[in-house]
């Protein structure tokens, strides 16, 4: 059993790498990170409990960012939650999500943990 978290760089982004690592420790499970940033992440703030694992893209010719997410929920059959972050918008636009948070939700084989900075 693991959880993966997709992290962009924004607010958003580190919030969901946060509350993944607390829900990967409260499951006493691993926690694969997929770091959307085309930087380097820094994990060492999260829960020494937690085994991490980054997975880095390698640059906007790599993969798209939902490819890569499912793609990464694909070879790694343990994974059981998907954590991403969303943003907080108007009512109107809360019936419209990004199109990378659009897809994650609609095609994701797994349960998928949503959350947005408050």
């Amino acid at each position: 059993m693991a959880v993966l978290v997709a992290v962009s760089d924004n607010e958003e982004g580190r919030h969901a790498l946060q509350l993944a690592a607390h829900e990967a420790s409260a499951l006493r499970t691993d926690l694969i990170v997929v770091n959307l940033t085309l930087a380097g992440l820094d994990v060492s703030g999260l829960d020494a409990d937690v085994a991490v694992r980054v997975i880095d893209r390698a640059g906007r010719a790599d993969r798209d960012p939902a490819t890569a997410v499912l793609d990464e929920i694909d070879a790694n059959p343990d994974v059981t939650r998907l954590v991403i972050g969303i943003k907080r918008r108007s009512r109107v636009g809360k019936a419209l999500l990004g199109s990378i948070t659009q897809r994650l939700l609609m095609m994701s084989p797994v349960p998928v943990l949503s959350v947005q900075p408050s």
